[in-house]
């Protein structure tokens, strides 16, 4: 039986179902509109503790957070978290006891392998972080990449608690010398038959990444489920999600990039009509980034006046400044304030303007700006697999006004 994670208290949902394709403001895609308009697909068995009105079912690996469906209460509970999983997940018995599971941690001057139980007495540390797949937006793309054609739902706010890499290292007796990266090795079983480098889900990123990175074993409060990459999770904030290697079983620090095909070929930014290389860049940190969760095309019947314009916006390894939005398509565009908690550089904040609406038809879009002076872009970085959607464009929404 696959584990749910332990109730919580259950956070105020918007009632209102959103539609996470028919939100692409100025894109003119259609095909998300005719995908909302086929019925819902069940949620997989290992899944079914997910709230089925939150979520968009695309496959049983891929499962999408409704745009109206975040909300303003900043955490994503993991009831709505999106679901990108490059393999199935390995059998439900790996958490019948988490402390047991071990991870090896190699390229350290005293390598071994530890239990969760053992990690657990080595420190704690916890971090809010944006988890976001890399093709988040893929879904505006008038190129139609192949892949899950997200809009704005492969991503969550989340709280993770662990122990803190830097620590493992140091307990270890320190990085060797001349170790540039580090690199994860997921506990998935694999294929019998296939070469294990091409489906094995191992990904490299710079050493420098570890000073806030955690070998995580709960979230949002409760272990990680399954479906999350419990017992044991590799959490590298401002990163996107295929760098937070779950069910992770090797910690490495190597010299050289690994050479599995995740990393060499797959998730490479790669132009049109190209092929992944590893003379491409890597999909890895996360860039500035915005878009209005409410109200949307479906809000239902708006009517003229007053409204509270409301999203979310994170600056990937900075942490978000400002954020304006516009209501005019990105022609003029009005200073809007955070609300709630901040929680660090890494957690997204929510953002409301006041506004009043007039009847009519609006392009209703959001622009954020880092602490680094990065502003978020226009238009999107064109590239084959639809990776690193940043475009305010297109993450702008059209509603109209009685």
């Amino acid at each position: 039986m696959i584990d749910a994670p332990t109730s919580l208290p259950r956070r105020h949902l918007l009632t209102r179902s959103a539609g996470a394709l028919a939100a692409a403001g100025l894109a003119t895609w259609t095909r998300g509109a005719i995908a909302q308009a086929a019925p819902a697909k069940p949620l997989p068995p290992y899944v079914s503790w997910k709230d089925p009105a939150s979520v968009i079912v695309h496959s049983s690996t891929t499962i999408e957070t409704k745009r109206g469906a975040f909300g303003t209460s900043v955490i994503t509970p993991a009831e709505q978290l999106y679901i990108r999983n490059n393999l199935p997940a390995p059998d439900a018995s790996i958490v019948a006891d988490r402390d047991a599971w071990e991870v090896t941690v190699e390229g350290v001057k005293n390598p071994r392998k530890l239990s969760v139980r053992e990690l657990k007495s080595m420190g704690i540390d916890t971090v809010a972080m944006v988890l976001q797949c890399s093709g988040n937006g893929r879904g505006f793309f008038p190129s139609k990449p192949s892949g899950t054609p997200w809009t704005v739902g492969a991503a969550g706010c989340v709280v993770w608690s662990g122990v803190p890499v830097r620590a493992v290292a140091e307990a270890l007796g320190g990085v060797t010398a001349g170790m540039r990266y580090m690199t994860g090795t997921g506990g998935e079983k694999l294929p019998d038959g296939i070469d294990p480098r091409t489906i094995i889900v191992e990904r490299s990123v710079p050493a420098a990444a570890m000073a806030d990175a955690l070998l995580a074993w709960e979230m949002n409060g409760a272990p990680i489920s399954l479906a999350h990459g419990g017992p044991l999770r590799l959490i590298v904030p401002g990163y996107t999600g295929v760098n937070n290697i779950k069910y992770i079983k090797q910690l490495a620090f190597t010299a050289q990039e690994s050479d599995a095909n995740i990393m060499s070929h797959g998730y490479r930014v790669t132009p049109p009509g190209g092929k992944g290389d590893p003379s491409q860049p890597s999909v890895q940190e996360m860039t500035v980034k915005s878009w209005i969760n409410s109200p949307s095309p479906d809000s239902g019947a708006l009517k003229a006046g007053m409204a509270q314009i409301h999203g979310v916006a994170f600056g990937g390894l900075n942490a978000v400044k400002s954020v304006e939005v516009s209501l005019d398509g990105g022609k003029t565009w009005q200073a809007a304030r955070f609300v709630g908690p901040d929680l660090g550089k890494y957690a997204w904040r929510q953002f409301v303007l006041q506004a009043r609406l007039p009847a009519g038809n609006h392009v209703l879009a959001s622009r954020a700006t880092d602490t680094a002076g990065n502003v978020q872009p226009e238009n999107r970085g064109e590239n084959q697999s639809g990776y690193n959607n940043t475009s305010w464009a297109d993450h702008a929404v059209k509603v109209s006004v009685a």
